[in-house]
């Protein structure tokens, strides 16, 4: 007994001292106005640590309570509006459907052939967006964790630098508000999370990978788009998750040599590149055929994160309700071919 409990305070002593290193992180990156820094932050401050010597580790009922809590707060992206849209303008999702299974056949095959990822790990890797369920299924099933958090760190990166840019092209500016969604009541809340962890031991039980995100996914998806329990989480608790998530990366990093390091990043210029060109290539076809604004629909298009490229569609005056709504359409896509492809891949001889 004594042996359990002392056991315990360690692993919790080592949890507080990852949580605080990847605080500090976040807050950091924050202050420097980098993409995603409560992801980002964490995962480059703990993955120092880490190369620097210092033991740090998340334990699994917390990384489970996080993968939890951000499939909550994806599935909140499934509402009624979002589904409309897919049936208002069905030319443009086929063509964005179409964009994605590109990019990701031509990104897949980058990385296994020109860097030397395993045929699973690329595809995790070269999936053009859904970077906190690509991370939760690459932690889970034991992929490259490394080498796919530097290509979708990449990713993101990138893409909130080139899509202003390419939108400053056509000279599109604005300075639109926008009300945010009202957070979800504490009732609402509670019943949500108490479902999803039901599901999410019932799909652990029959061995679904990354059961603890697509519980909580599926529940609360439904649920938004039926309308039972409408809103968000609270963006503290969100944040928090994120936080852990970016944390549980960085200890992913140890015995990564700065030539994989250096290699890996040229891998996610590479991945980042053949998307943005596959998904303008898309949004300027889907423009002409609907003789749209080709500002909106290249900010649709582009495979970056839902929040950051809503908060861009705002910030430029374009309409926000359809960009939020492709942007909820890809990773729908990508919650349902990743899944497939997996278990393709595994069922092979």
């Amino acid at each position: 007994m004594p042996d359990r409990f002392e056991s315990a305070l360690r692993a919790t002593r080592v949890a507080v001292l990852t949580l605080l290193v990847g605080g500090v992180g976040a807050a950091v990156f924050r202050a420097l106005g980098f993409p995603a820094p409560f992801l980002a932050g964490p995962a480059v401050t703990v993955t120092t640590a880490i190369l620097l010597g210092v033991r740090l580790a998340i334990p699994v009922p917390l990384g489970n309570a996080c993968f939890l809590l951000l499939g909550i707060g994806i599935g909140s992206t499934v509402t009624p509006e979002v589904l409309q849209a897919a049936v208002t303008w069905p030319v443009s999702f086929v063509v964005m459907t179409m964009t994605l299974l590109t990019s990701l056949v031509a990104n897949r095959t980058l990385l296994h052939r020109a860097f030397g990822f395993d045929p699973f790990s690329a595809m995790l890797a070269a999936t053009p967006g859904h970077l906190s369920y690509v991370m939760g299924l690459s932690t889970e099933l034991g992929s490259d964790v490394s080498r796919i958090a530097i290509v979708q760190s990449m990713r993101v990166l990138f893409l909130t630098v080139l899509v202003p840019a390419l939108l400053a092209l056509w000279g599109v500016e604005g300075d639109a508000v926008t009300t945010p969604t009202a957070p979800m009541t504490p009732l609402s809340a509670l019943m949500l999370a108490a479902v999803s962890v039901a599901a999410a031991w019932g799909l652990a039980r029959l061995n679904v990978p990354a059961a603890w995100l697509l519980g909580g996914m599926f529940v609360s998806g439904a649920a938004h788009a039926t309308e039972l329990a409408p809103g968000q989480l609270p963006s503290w608790l969100t944040l928090a998750a994120f936080t852990v998530m970016g944390s549980l990366i960085g200890t992913r990093f140890r015995g990564q040599s700065l030539v994989e390091l250096r290699r890996n990043l040229l891998a996610g210029i590479g991945v980042t590149l053949v998307s943005c060109g596959v998904a303008a290539i898309g949004a300027l076809m889907v423009a002409r055929i609907l003789d749209l604004s080709p500002a909106l629909l290249l900010i649709s298009f582009a495979p970056g994160g839902v929040e950051v490229m809503a908060a861009m569609s705002v910030q430029i005056g374009v309409e926000p309700t359809f960009v939020a709504a492709h942007h909820v359409f890809r990773l729908l896509i990508l919650t349902a071919i990743i899944p497939l492809l997996f278990f393709r891949g595994r069922n092979r001889p």
